[in-house]
């Protein structure tokens, strides 16, 4: 009796693991340069099915050493010349956006130094004695000041990362 109720659960999981067999796919492309994907390699009159592999990924990187794709001849070029005055202009570019970025990072931190010092009567403690301060109250008003600091010195970052990137 315990042979049979075993009987059908091995039979199931020898079913489940039995191997999926896929059918072979085809990608066809008709004569407007329309694409579909069938399991049949007949497609639509005039159209070329090519059968796809489905186990490997659909995009494979370049193998190292491949050429490249050579640029078309009608692709727009720009001298050397021109280019160079046009690296100049986004370095001059970067580097004032960098000082002026520095300046606002200089008063940011200035505003907040200030507002460190500044204690507001709401943010005293209430208890017997007083003069303490309220934690919660003056870590809630000196936020805005933080985040704007740490957005100046995210910003410098970002900024200097550009300029490293130029030739």
């Amino acid at each position: 009796m315990n042979c049979q109720r075993l009987y059908f659960p091995v039979v199931i999981l020898f079913l489940a693991a039995l191997p999926v067999q896929a059918e072979t796919m085809y990608q066809c492309v008709d004569e407007s340069g329309h694409k579909t994907f069938q399991n049949m390699k007949s497609g639509a009159k005039g159209a070329k099915c090519t059968p796809m592999d489905l186990g490997a990924p659909s995009t494979v990187p370049a193998a190292r050493g491949a050429t490249k794709t050579p640029t078309p001849a009608t692709f727009p070029k720009v001298d050397d010349n021109a280019q160079k005055a046009r690296d100049t202009d986004r370095r001059r570019i970067l580097d004032s956006e960098l000082t002026a970025e520095q300046r606002n990072l200089d008063q940011a931190k200035k505003d907040l130094a200030e507002q460190e010092a500044i204690v507001l009567p709401e943010e005293r403690m209430q208890y017997k004695g007083g003069g303490g301060i309220s934690g919660g109250k003056v870590e809630a008003r000196l936020q805005p000041y933080r985040d704007k600091v740490a957005l100046h010195e995210r910003n410098i970052e970002a900024i200097q990362k550009e300029i490293s990137k130029l030739r």
